[in-house]
């Protein structure tokens, strides 16, 4: 919001939406290795701990905008090793329906925080400083690194196995290689990356693109980046629980093309009718079944935990988280690129439409691979199987 109203820019608007997410893309399978070296609640507690820290050093007034984005670069490094830990660790401690009951849970949760993250925000921004709502930021990571230290049971770091010492590279290595040899996991990380690509693109022009629905203020556009996340809520509530366990995984292909259909049909209508005819309320309903949709992420997260051995979890969860926010800060700047040229309702049409096109081969090797299993790499050893 800040620097679309200095500058009027799409693009920079989306660049500075996707600097959250190039720490991934740069860097993430190497981060992530952080999370199958050290015991995984150390890692969580020290990355929290750093973004507490690092948010208190943004919220010092009067600091230049690129040096807040170099600061939120810094707190965006910290998350490929807490994301990776987190997923590992849950893997490491529930099995079978529970981890996907839990998965479920633990989606509608995150999702949940997002919708009340986008609309505080909005209201946070409108009412106080943007200092006080940065020093609010920083105070929630306090809240997680205490609630962990007290919570977590004390785990020792994981054991790899195989033969000679270990290091990053050769862990990032080995969690490349057991990707790129597995059909199977080849076929979830098509269908994460590019759905989510395509899905979430749009994202990067909320601000112009509220602007062209006849509003600017920063509560519209919380609103409309939550509209997504509220869709995923219901929907995983209700794979969660209303779905057997048997059935999730054969609704990925139809949840897929749910998520992408209404992105298409809200860009559509919004590009036939003109600006600031449609009414604002049609386009955040739409946005809302496209989450409904987009809770595919929770069968398929099922799916690629089933496919990876135990000891290669943090760094294979790493490779697909690095690439799933690598796509979106990816998405997010293409859409602004796009954004310079056509309306942002036209880049809503084309994300939904390209969409559609190009996660179609990822879906079909998806369906082809089902109940496969992933080795381990050739040369790691039996233990790390």
């Amino acid at each position: 919001m800040l620097v679309y109203q200095r500058t009027s820019s799409p693009l920079l608007s989306a660049l500075t939406f996707a600097i959250g997410h190039l720490p991934w893309l740069l860097g993430g399978p190497f981060l992530s290795t952080i999370a199958d070296r050290f015991p995984r609640h150390r890692v969580l507690i020290g990355t929290d701990i750093g973004r507490a820290v690092v948010l208190a050093g943004m919220a010092i007034p009067g600091t230049p905008l690129p040096v807040l984005l170099g600061l939120l670069f810094l707190v965006s490094l910290c998350a490929p090793p807490f994301e990776s830990a987190r997923s590992a660790l849950m893997a490491d401690v529930l099995d079978g329906d529970r981890y996907a009951v839990a998965t479920s849970l633990t989606n509608i949760t995150l999702q949940l925080a997002q919708v009340v993250g986008f609309l505080a925000a909005g209201a946070l921004v409108t009412v106080l400083s943007p200092s006080a709502a940065l020093l609010i930021d920083a105070a929630t990571f306090v809240v997680s690194a205490l609630w962990l230290g007290f919570g977590l049971k004390r785990r020792p770091a994981p054991s790899g196995g195989g033969d000679g010492p270990r290091s990053v590279w050769r862990d990032t290595g080995a969690g490349l290689r057991l990707i790129r040899r597995s059909p199977r996991l080849m076929a979830i990380m098509g269908v994460l990356w590019v759905a989510t690509m395509f899905t979430y693109a749009s994202e990067g022009v909320a601000a112009p693109l509220v602007e062209e629905l006849g509003s600017s203020d920063a509560a519209a556009i919380g609103i409309l980046l939550a509209a997504n996340p509220l869709g995923v809520t219901i929907g995983g509530l209700v794979i969660a629980r209303l779905v057997a366990p048997e059935r999730r995984e054969r609704l990925v292909v139809p949840l897929v093309v749910l998520s992408l259909t209404p992105i298409l049909v809200a860009g559509l209508v919004a590009v036939i009718a003109g600006p600031g005819t449609i009414p604002f309320a049609v386009v955040v309903g739409l946005l809302v079944v496209s989450g409904l949709g987009s809770s595919w992420l929770i069968p398929l997260n099922v799916s690629f935990v089933r496919a990876v051995p135990a000891a290669y979890r943090g760094r294979a969860f790493g490779v697909a988280v690095s690439g799933l926010y690598g796509v979106q800060a990816i998405g997010a700047l293409g859409a602004g690129l796009v954004a310079e040229g056509v309306s942002a309702s036209g880049v809503l049409a084309l994300s939904g439409g390209l969409g559609l096109i190009a996660v179609t081969p990822a879906l079909v090797a998806y369906r082809r691979t089902r109940g496969s299993v992933a080795g381990a790499p050739a040369g790691e050893g039996p233990s790390e199987a």
